[in-house]
């Protein structure tokens, strides 16, 4: 129990980590929370004009979703982590990333890091949900709704592969959480207002 607690509790730390912070910060530009959507991650740090910028920060976003979970999938027979105790803490690093510890609890909205944390449950489960984000990506050129779409395959991909458990509950709630983080872009949406994927950033008010 004690174990699978700190797992959990690390796994969040982890996830609290901001890299379009991080890397904004060490390259010498803006904070990304200053322009654009305001949002701490790679497509918003990408309308600074930086692409290596939102590379870094897609990278790191994502390897941290991918590095929680899989230390708890190779240490758990030594420590006795079931597949709760995996689902815990995959969660927790992607509610860290939303609610980071180390920026007041305003994060991003999670899209790189659940990336990292379903190829670590499972590459398949990763591979499927990624090429569902490069395809609505690609053909209509909204980040937010290739999100939206993806968080919607996601749970039933898992179903698909795995049937009902607890990772399955965890990426629904994960789903549940990134579009609840998108609700402002939904209603951008609607109204014909979002902002394209590579728009130049605008400071915000």
């Amino acid at each position: 129990m004690l174990g699978s607690m700190v797992a959990v509790g690390l796994s969040y730390l982890l996830g609290s980590v901001s890299f379009a912070v991080l890397v904004s910060r060490l390259m010498g530009l803006a904070d990304p929370r200053s322009y654009g959507s305001g949002n701490p991650g790679a497509t918003n740090v990408l309308r600074s004009g930086s692409r290596t910028a939102a590379i870094l920060t897609l990278l790191g976003d994502g390897a941290k979703g991918w590095l929680a979970v899989f230390l708890v999938k190779t240490f758990a027979a030594r420590y006795g982590f079931g597949e709760g105790t995996i689902a815990l803490s995959a969660l927790a690093v992607f509610a860290g990333h939303l609610f980071p510890v180390f920026h007041r609890f305003a994060g991003g909205k999670g899209v790189a890091t659940a990336a990292g944390v379903l190829i670590a449950l499972d590459p398949w489960l990763g591979l499927a949900t990624l090429l569902t984000w490069l395809l609505i990506a690609y053909f209509f050129r909204y980040s937010s709704l290739a999100a939206l779409v993806s968080a919607v395959f996601a749970p039933l991909w898992q179903m698909f592969l795995h049937g009902v458990g607890p990772i399955a509950l965890a990426v629904i709630v994960m789903s549940v959480l990134l579009v609840w983080r998108h609700r402002s872009n939904i209603a951008n949406l609607m109204a014909g207002k979002e902002s394209r994927i590579g728009s130049k950033a605008r400071p915000r008010a």
